[in-house]
């Protein structure tokens, strides 16, 4: 999708991965976990769709694998425990709420079309507004309530002022929202706001009613957390971004 303080992005389109890519990794992972000792038949109890690609520009192949990650048949997950994460796309959000009953987690990262356009290039075909309105249709369900995330950039969307803009956007909505300090990458120009500016953050946000959580950062250390996945050299090998 291009954002512009993601490593991931970078790399550009190779392709989509098939349903039965998607459920492999899931598969292979509860088998890691088994061979490590973790308890129980299913040791992943939480599933999140998200990171290297836009799971709604994947539609088919992600309603496909959800058929199958939630059939008893299957990994028999239950709905209630996976969520899929999109950049914004739309048209297939309301359309994505009334084939399945999984959550939504919406990537928001900004309070303003000016401020998400440079950060999103989503938001010039589909601006805040546009989103805001697909996730008022969004279907409600018992125990389904919209997740924002939002990456904490120093200097950029971090202040005082975009808390209460945030605030303001999600007022009256059944949401909440993760707060995800950001996760530095050599070359793109943005800064960790720092524990400090992040708890004062979430503060003026709980201060006006609305419940967010700060995510723990994992994989810092070995460039693996949020937004860092990138493959050494393949951006050049390819040429720049598709």
């Amino acid at each position: 999708m291009g954002c512009g303080f993601c490593m991931t992005a970078t790399m550009g389109l190779v392709r989509n991965l098939t349903a039965g890519e998607i459920c492999d990794q899931v598969y292979r992972v509860n088998d890691d976990l088994r061979r490590l000792g973790v308890p129980g038949e299913r040791p992943l109890t939480n599933l999140v769709y998200m990171g290297m690609g836009e799971p709604l520009h994947n539609y088919d192949n992600v309603m496909r694998s959800l058929e199958l990650l939630l059939s008893e048949e299957g990994a028999n997950f239950s709905h209630r425990h996976i969520t899929v994460s999109t950049s914004g796309l739309v048209p297939n959000i309301v359309r994505f709420g009334e084939d399945t009953q999984v959550k939504l987690a919406v990537s928001l990262n900004a309070t303003t079309d000016d401020q998400r356009a440079r950060l999103m290039p989503v938001d010039k075909k589909w601006d805040i507004a546009a989103l805001m309105d697909a996730v008022r249709k969004f279907p409600s369900r018992q125990g389904r309530r919209v997740t924002f995330e939002y990456v904490l950039l120093r200097d950029v969307n971090d202040s005082d002022e975009d808390a209460a803009r945030l605030a303001a956007l999600l007022r009256n909505l059944p949401v909440k929202v993760n707060l995800i300090p950001y996760n530095e990458n050599p070359g793109l120009g943005f800064g960790d706001p720092g524990a400090e500016r992040v708890v004062a953050f979430r503060k003026a946000l709980d201060a006006r009613g609305v419940t967010a959580m700060v995510r723990k950062n994992r994989g810092r250390d070995i460039a693996a957390a949020c937004g860092q996945l990138a493959v050494q050299g393949q951006r050049e090998a390819r040429g720049g971004l598709a």
